[in-house]
């Protein structure tokens, strides 16, 4: 009989935030992004400058858990989801660390989008979802051989999720996802009214 195996497997962590046992505010984060949006009138500026709808603290600050409280505690949480992501990933570090790179806030408006990328230089990225209005946005991902497909035919539509082109991942108020920063994604147009609010980073080898 045939044997069909699957091959060079992409790993995504899905977790609740408090899953490992801490506790945590989402109300106090909620807050501290729309404090943090008003007052960053560099973060604004480059908003404005480069077309971004909402507001991302990306290209403004770059200390965020220096400066609040809440986003040190958050950090302390995602070390420990990270870890368990890389133990699954069975990566061998040499001795070395993968600590957190950077991590920003995404506030993202009725219309708002946010572009096919990846993340280089990095090894994890990841997001947790503070507000996910109904309606809102799922994050969608690529499958990395989307370029090497070359005259291959469309999936099916009903296709087994391990061989669609495109996954969809709807989160939730709390959660957090991980990924290998290779992985290529991209926030469809936001169609709820309301703000979605999240806070993404990377971790890099070091």
């Amino acid at each position: 009989m045939a044997q069909i195996d699957s091959l060079f497997v992409t790993r995504l962590y899905r977790a609740s935030l408090t899953e490992l046992g801490d506790s945590f505010d989402p109300a106090e984060l909620e807050n501290s992004c729309y404090s943090i949006a008003d007052d960053d009138e560099a973060g604004q500026e480059w908003c404005e400058e480069n077309d971004y709808a909402g507001y991302t603290s990306y290209a403004s600050l770059t200390d965020l858990p220096w400066r609040f409280p809440i986003f040190a505690d958050l950090v302390a949480i995602l070390d420990k989801h990270v870890a368990a992501f890389i133990a699954d990933l069975e990566f061998d570090l040499d001795g070395r660390e993968v600590k957190l790179e950077d991590i920003w806030i995404n506030i993202l408006p009725e219309g708002g989008i946010h572009t096919s990328h990846i993340h280089p230089h990095s090894v994890i990225s990841g997001t947790t979802y503070v507000a996910v209005p109904e309606g809102a946005s799922a994050i969608k991902y690529e499958d990395p051989r989307s370029a090497m497909m070359m005259a291959a035919p469309t999936r099916k539509k009903d296709a087994r999720r391990e061989l669609k082109t495109f996954i969809y991942e709807k989160p939730k108020p709390g959660d957090v996802l991980l990924w290998e920063s290779w992985l290529r994604h991209e926030v469809p147009m936001n169609m709820a009214e309301d703000d979605r609010i999240s806070v993404s980073f990377n971790y890099s080898w070091a």
